[in-house]
């Protein structure tokens, strides 16, 4: 059996306000936490135990998936006091291990959506021998992402953290964020202390001669840290470009909760999803966005490639493209907001008073 480790423990800042009352990995995206998609995926893979490395609002994880069984899962739950960045937070659950000292350990990250062989990964880890094996991708824009050059057998050379210059990009694999790990080694991390795997703990197992093997697998790749980024994936799993065992309502233009009330002429496509209990009224057009629990969105208002925030409310004939609207907040009738713009949760915009802008 091969377990693994989750790391759910940060702040989603790049997300806010979505992740002022919810933490990231449970932000809806098609119409369940997103978290629920990575243990579907997992527990498709055959992982049977899964423990969860935990931080910020780390008391709403437990109550929602208690021990996993309904997910066919054994989850645990650790929480770090402060935080231990992403080594840290490995080395932090390692008492939880069930695994021998040479057995392999999946471990991904909370906000990426992906569509992983995560057999393949197991098995290329097991045949090649590695000490730590990486998913790598390639990206055609690399400068914001670890770089990952690797040899004609896929050994990793070098980590190159987010290179700038033309001569620094030697590569377009870039660190994809799940990794399996030789059970022995995760007890190498320090303990205690805040510790990185991408600048601390890669570069001196590579510097000590131990073997890092990457595998490159360039199926869909997600990062879901900014929330134009989590609105696409939301849609993209509803559209079906996104692999999830638990996507609900099989694929298609919208997917609308079943206690969502929305008006026969209102119009929803591309991959949007209407929440549980939300109200879409007349004339509406929701594109490629998402509705959470309990919103309102008001006669004649055009919603596109946005998200509105549990029980926020959006006036008739609104308009909204790009834009974030955070939990409780109220746009009144007849504003536009474009371009980023990011309502604050429980804010409240008046009728007719904003027309564009992306300083809210």
């Amino acid at each position: 059996m091969t377990e693994a480790i989750l790391l759910v423990g940060g702040k989603g800042t790049r997300l806010r306000p979505l992740t002022v009352n919810t933490p990231k990995p449970m932000v809806p995206a098609a119409g369940v936490p997103f978290l629920t998609h990575q243990l579907a995926r997992a527990r498709a893979a055959g992982v049977e135990h899964i423990v969860l490395a935990t931080s910020y609002l780390a008391e709403v994880f437990e109550p929602y998936f208690g021990d996993g069984s309904a997910l066919g899962l054994h989850l645990e739950y650790v929480t770090e006091e402060e935080p231990l960045g992403t080594g840290g937070a490995i080395r932090n659950v390692a008492s939880r291990l069930r695994s021998g000292p040479d057995e392999p350990v999946l471990i991904f990250n909370g906000d990426i959506l992906t569509g992983l062989d995560i057999e393949a990964l197991v098995a290329t880890h097991r045949s090649s021998g590695a000490d730590v094996s990486l998913h790598l991708t390639r990206v055609e824009d690399p400068r914001a992402f670890g770089l990952v050059p690797t040899d004609a057998d896929g050994r990793v050379r070098a980590f190159l953290e987010k290179p700038q210059t033309p001569e620094e990009i030697v590569t377009d694999q870039i660190n994809a964020g799940a990794y399996v790990f030789r059970r022995s080694v995760i007890d190498t991390i320090p303990v205690g202390r805040p510790v990185s795997v991408e600048r601390e703990t890669f570069p001196d197992l590579l510097s000590s001669g131990a073997h890092l093997q990457g595998m490159v697998d360039s199926t869909y790749w997600l990062d879901l840290g900014t929330p134009q980024a989590f609105v696409r994936g939301s849609a993209d799993l509803v559209m079906g470009r996104a692999p999830s065992p638990a996507v609900k309502g099989g694929c298609g233009d919208r997917l609308v909760l079943p206690t969502a009330r929305v008006a026969p002429d209102a119009k929803l496509t591309g991959g949007t999803v209407i929440g549980a209990n939300a109200v879409i009224a007349e004339g509406a057009r929701i594109d490629g966005s998402a509705v959470l629990d309990g919103a309102i969105v008001e006669e004649g208002a055009v919603v596109t490639a946005s998200l509105i925030g549990a029980g926020a409310r959006i006036g008739a004939r609104t308009v909204l493209s790009d834009v974030v609207i955070g939990d409780g907040a109220v746009v009144g009738p007849d504003n536009e907001l474009r371009d980023g713009a990011r309502v604050w949760c429980g804010a409240v915009i008046p009728a007719s008073s904003v027309r564009f802008s992306s300083d809210q």
